[in-house]
């Protein structure tokens, strides 16, 4: 009896630390999003007919970032303002290619675009993929190169992973709109170099209320909360920090007075349209909720076209146009 208990202890020794060993392996994979997607080797020729440039910055932590500048293309109806420019910021999976070559051509008919690859995708250097939490450093990295070249409006277009971070990034990085870096008194990390651009609205696609949704949904498993849940406590314990303190849920209703678009498909199977809902409810009143018909994760403009293009569009120049009576000292915005 001895012995059959000794062997069945060390038999439950063993699966414990297999146990254990899993955890590991799955939180770093966690960590460690795709650095390219599987169809980006085609984009050549799409990226080559869009042109712009691909330029280097640092992030404020000071990690070597990538990213694609696509200057402004003039619209008949639209008075561009070359002080204003859109960044855009990428999902999980791979780097910003996709969706320049996307949402490129629309976007930069209002103004100039970045697309910015984020550490540990495509050209960046490494680092772990963190929900926001770190890329935020990135966008702070970016809002410099900005301000180094007299931008001073800045919008944010982001899916997935990327309209976290946007959301994120206003309420970490503050909207820039006070005399000084909106900073804590002691921040942890260098502070954005002056001049510092506004942050003067945010479109976010596919965002979850809670960053455990997405993992959680992708695991096939009826036990798939608790397993991202262990997931993300075993990230926490890698970082440091913990990526869930600042998910949306917890954050977005600090973006106000910050324009912000939430677009979100009826058919997202990795982020139901009741998270769209859930945020749209704990955000103040400026922003709004656009639910796409049979559009899956990230796919709005995929299914609505035209009119997913005229909708971000007239929003981000609503906002730039506030944006500069604001800093006329004027009123209502107009066009």
């Amino acid at each position: 009896m001895n012995r059959r208990l000794a062997g069945a202890a060390g038999a439950a020794t063993l699966s414990a630390i297999s146990i254990r060993a899993v955890g590991r392996r799955a939180s770093a994979r966690l960590l460690t999003g795709p650095r390219v997607g599987p169809d980006e080797a085609s984009l050549g020729p799409a990226l080559d007919a869009l042109g712009g440039e691909v330029i280097r910055l640092r992030s404020r932590d000071g990690l070597r970032l990538s990213a694609r500048w696509l200057p402004l293309e003039p619209d008949n109806e639209w008075v561009a303002d070359p002080h204003e420019a859109i960044l855009v910021l990428h999902g999980y999976s791979g780097s910003v290619a996709p969706d320049v070559v996307e949402y490129g051509p629309f976007l930069r008919r209002t103004a100039g675009v970045l697309g910015l690859d984020f550490r540990g995708h495509g050209e960046s250097d490494e680092g772990p993929t963190t929900f926001g939490m770190l890329e935020v450093e990135d966008v702070a990295g970016a809002l410099t190169w900005f301000g180094e070249r007299g931008i001073t409006r800045v919008a944010m277009f982001g899916t997935s992973m990327g309209g976290i971070t946007a959301i994120e990034s206003v309420v970490i990085l503050g909207d820039g709109s006070l005399a000084g870096a909106d900073a804590d008194d002691a921040p942890t990390r260098a502070p954005i170099d002056a001049p510092r651009p506004r942050i003067v609205a945010v479109v976010a696609e596919s965002v979850a209320a809670s960053v455990e949704v997405p993992v959680a949904n992708r695991i096939r498993s009826p036990l798939r909360r608790y397993i991202a849940r262990r997931l993300f406590d075993a990230a926490a314990r890698t970082l440091g920090a913990d990526p869930r303190d600042t998910e949306p849920g917890k954050v977005v209703g600090l973006v106000e007075p910050v324009p912000l678009l939430l677009i979100h498909g009826s058919a997202d199977s990795t982020v139901p349209v009741r998270e769209g809902e859930r945020l749209r409810a704990l955000a103040g009143p400026s922003t709004e909720l656009w639910i796409v018909e049979e559009a899956d994760h990230s796919r709005g403009h995929a299914v609505a076209g035209q009119d997913y293009e005229r909708r971000v569009t007239d929003f981000l120049r609503v906002a730039f146009g506030r944006a500069r009576d604001d800093d006329l000292g004027g009123g209502e915005g107009s066009l």
